[in-house]
C-alpha cells in the first residue's frame, strides 16, 4: 500500500475544517470590491465614502469596499459603473440622465450631493467685480460647455435680464485652470470651488456666488446601478447607500474628525479640510442619500438652459426608490 504523505493529510484536514465551518451556517468572508465615485480624490463627492470605509460602516453591513474607481466625471464615471464587478456609482445627475436617454440600462437609486452652494466666481482683489451685476462688460470663465457651471452662469444672466452679448463668456477647463486664468489676468472672473478657494484666499476674492443666481439646492450627484443588478443585488445596494448615509451623519456630528479622515484619503491638508467641511455643512452640501425630486428638477431646468436635455424626464421610469437608506429618526 502506498504511504499517504503528511502534506496530503494537512490538505484533507483543511478541506474538512472548511466544510465544517461553512456547513455550520457561518458566513464566508466578504469579497473585496470596488465602487465608482466621480472625482474621487479631488472633489468632495467621495467624502462620505472615505468616512464609511475608515469607520467600518461598509464592513458592518457585510461589504469589503477596498477601493474607488474614479474619473474626471461625466460619461466616464457612468461607464466605470457599467463595467464594475460591483456596479454602483455616485455620478453627476446630468451624466446619469444623458446615459439613460442614450439607452444605457441604468437606474437612479439614491441622492448624493444636494447643493451647488460651493460654486463661486473669483477675481483678483483689485478687479472691480464685487457683486453679480458687476459682470457686465467683463470676461467671465467657466469650466466647459453644458457643465453645471455653464448652467449657473446662464442663470445669473437670466436673473439680471442681461444678454450674453453684454459680456464675454469663455471656457477655461477645470477648476485649477480657471484659477490660473484669473491670476494671470486672462479673465476678469473665473469659476472656483473648494478646496482651491480656501487655499488661495490671500490671492483672490469672491466676486459672486451660485446662491446669488439661483436656489443652490440642486442635486449634483446621484447613486446609480444597472437595471440587472437592481434585480439581483438589492442587499449590497442597500448596504452601500446606508453606509454612505451613516458617513454623512458622522460628518455632521464629527466634522473635524471626518475632515481628517478625508484629508488622509485624499492626501490633503487636515487644517484646510476642516475649514472646507465647516463651509460645506453650512450650505447643506452632503445629502443623506434620499431622493430629492425638487432638487433634481432644478438640475433639469439647468440642463434645458444649456441644451443638454434630449427629451422630457419621467422620474418614475428611471428612479428606483427601494434602495434609499433608512434614516435614524433623529435625521428624518
Amino acid at each position: 500500500m502506498k504511504t499517504v504523505t503528511s502534506g496530503v493529510f494537512r490538505t484533507v484536514a483543511a478541506l474538512i475544517a472548511a466544510t465544517a465551518l461553512f456547513g455550520s451556517g457561518a458566513a464566508a468572508p466578504a469579497r473585496a470590491e470596488t465602487i465608482t465615485v466621480t472625482h474621487w480624490g479631488s472633489a468632495f463627492y467621495g467624502a462620505p465614502y472615505a468616512v464609511a470605509q475608515e469607520k467600518g460602516f461598509f464592513k458592518k453591513r457585510g461589504l469589503d469596499i477596498t477601493g474607488f474607481l474614479t474619473s474626471a466625471g461625466g460619461g466616464t464615471s457612468v461607464r466605470n459603473t457599467l463595467a464594475g464587478d460591483l456596479p454602483y456609482g455616485e455620478v453627476a445627475l446630468p451624466a446619469a440622465i444623458l446615459a439613460i436617454q442614450s439607452g444605457q440600462p441604468l437606474k437612479i437609486i439614491s441622492g448624493g450631493v444636494e447643493s451647488v452652494g460651493e460654486i463661486m466666481w473669483i477675481a483678483k482683489p483689485e478687479t472691480p467685480i464685487n457683486k453679480l451685476a458687476d459682470i457686465v462688460g467683463k470676461k467671465i470663465s467657466y469650466t466647459s460647455a453644458g457643465s453645471v457651471t455653464n448652467m449657473i452662469i446662464l442663470m445669473c444672466l437670466q436673473k439680471l435680464g442681461i444678454d450674453q452679448k453684454a459680456l464675454q463668456l469663455v471656457t477655461a477647463g477645470d477648476i485649477g485652470s480657471n484659477l490660473s486664468a484669473v491670476l494671470n489676468g486672462a479673465v476678469d472672473a473665473g469659476m472656483s470651488s473648494e478646496p482651491l478657494w480656501s487655499q488661495n484666499k490671500g490671492k483672490i476674492k469672491i466676486g459672486f456666488e451660485a446662491k446669488d443666481c439661483t436656489n443652490p439646492a440642486m442635486t449634483q450627484t446621484v447613486g446609480i446601478t444597472t437595471t440587472d443588478f437592481a434585480k439581483t443585488g438589492g442587499d449590497k445596494l442597500r448596504a452601500i447607500t446606508e453606509a454612505r448615509s451613516e458617513g454623512v451623519a458622522f460628518i455632521k456630528s464629527n466634522p473635524d474628525e471626518a475632515a481628517d479622515i478625508v484629508a488622509k484619503a485624499y492626501n490633503g491638508d487636515p487644517k484646510l479640510y476642516r475649514e472646507v467641511f465647516k463651509n460645506f455643512l453650512a450650505i447643506g452640501y452632503f445629502g443623506d442619500g434620499t431622493i430629492q425630486y425638487d432638487n433634481m428638477n432644478r438640475m433639469l431646468d439647468g440642463m434645458k438652459l444649456v441644451g443638454r436635455l434630449k427629451a422630457p424626464v419621467e422620474w418614475k421610469d428611471i428612479v428606483d426608490e427601494s434602495f434609499q437608506p433608512k434614516l435614524p429618526k433623529a435625521t428624518q
